[in-house]
């Protein structure tokens, strides 16, 4: 955990000289933005992680994966780059270790909100050292739930199901990237339902959400791989209740 938070500092520095000024973006093969940030971000962070563990594989957002090693770290510098070349503060480093295919540690830093959260397997989870728990309720209707990306959902089979949430849910927001993960996990938000992620945007707040108590699976109740591409994360109880109402 010590080399994963200097590793977020190292990151967190370089984003903020560049957030908010006028950067040349360009576009990958998946038609995603990416900037100097994100590479320079990713290289920090890669250089902490082998100072420590030469021994480590790493798989990161901008330069793939190095290694073969049962520890694999999982690192995207900038999640949310969309809203960082806006200038919008809805964007996390997000720094995670796989051991034997396992997640154990999450670093989910968020420098524009002053927040940072972490967690190990089995150790609790923590908002800036604060200990944070998800809120345990049962019914649906008492729930706010947020979505991501909802041009993905609505492609997918899953729509009927989506609009019954939204019509059962006491409010539903979309706040998207790392925030509503956070919020979960801090007993502020109750359900976040989302597609169209990969392993590196999401594999620290699964250490984080299960930490606080909650249940973090794809959304046919996978534990998060290496494969996953969507989620469905609340307390246990709803999470069952929801996992159930898909089938």
């Amino acid at each position: 955990m010590r080399v994963a938070l200097a590793a977020a500092d190292a990151a967190d520095d370089i984003a903020m000289r560049h957030f908010g000024r006028d950067l040349e973006v360009e576009l990958k093969s998946d038609e995603s933005p990416v900037t100097i940030a994100d590479r320079e971000a990713e290289q920090a962070i890669r250089a902490v992680i082998r100072e420590r563990f030469p021994d480590h594989a790493v798989y990161g957002e901008e330069y793939g994966r190095d290694g073969d090693s049962d520890c694999l770290w999982l690192i995207d510098p900038i999640d949310g780059t969309r809203s960082f070349i806006r200038s919008l503060p809805f964007w996390s480093t997000q720094i995670a270790l796989m051991v034997d295919g396992e997640l154990v540690l999450g670093v989910s830093s968020a420098p524009t909100f002053g927040e940072r959260a972490r967690a190990i397997k089995g150790r609790g989870a923590f908002i800036n050292d604060r200990p944070v728990r998800v809120r345990d309720i049962e019914r649906l209707e008492d729930a706010d739930v947020c979505f991501g990306n909802l041009r993905t959902l609505s492609r997918g089979e899953g729509w009927a199901w989506i609009g019954e949430l939204v019509s059962r849910a006491a409010r539903s927001r979309g706040y998207g990237d790392f925030y509503s993960y956070h919020r979960l996990a801090d007993g502020g938000q109750d359900v976040v339902v989302e597609s169209d992620v990969n392993i590196l945007d999401i594999a620290a707040l699964a250490v984080i959400v299960d930490e606080a108590g909650g249940s973090f699976t794809d959304l046919d109740g996978r534990k998060p791989d290496l494969d996953t591409t969507s989620v469905l994360a609340a307390c246990p109880g709803l999470h069952r209740q929801l996992l159930s109402s898909r089938s």
